[in-house]
């Protein structure tokens, strides 16, 4: 089994930052691409940002300039910081990641979500 737990969602005043932490434990042969997603209450779920293995990035237009994300391997951990962050980031954001595990094929896994509320 694989567990993504992710941490360091919160409030926080419009222009403010919040780092989001994600790691991956379990039985885990290899990780290929994580990422971060977010959901609005009444929107749907929608990518913010993902990076490979390699440490390619691919950002949400809505977060470019804003949002970096990076990952430690070692540690099958991805993060994401957000600076300047907006009332329209106010979100509950999922960490995804397509996970080898032993004895099973790739597939991907969810976190549970932490929810970012940015006030204005």
């Amino acid at each position: 089994q694989v567990q993504l737990v992710e941490s360091g969602g919160g409030l926080v005043q419009a222009g403010g930052s919040l780092r989001l932490s994600c790691a991956a434990s379990g039985s885990i042969f290899s990780i290929n691409a994580m990422g971060w997603y977010r959901q609005a209450p009444g929107k749907q779920r929608e990518l913010v940002a993902t990076i490979t293995s390699g440490g390619s990035t691919n950002y949400a237009d809505s977060v470019k300039g804003r949002f970096t994300i990076s990952r430690d391997n070692a540690k099958n951990t991805v993060y994401l910081q957000m600076n300047s962050l907006k009332p329209e980031d106010t979100a509950v954001y999922y960490c995804n990641a397509d996970v080898w595990a032993k004895f099973e094929n790739l597939r991907a896994y969810w976190g549970q979500g932490t929810q970012v509320t940015v006030s204005s």
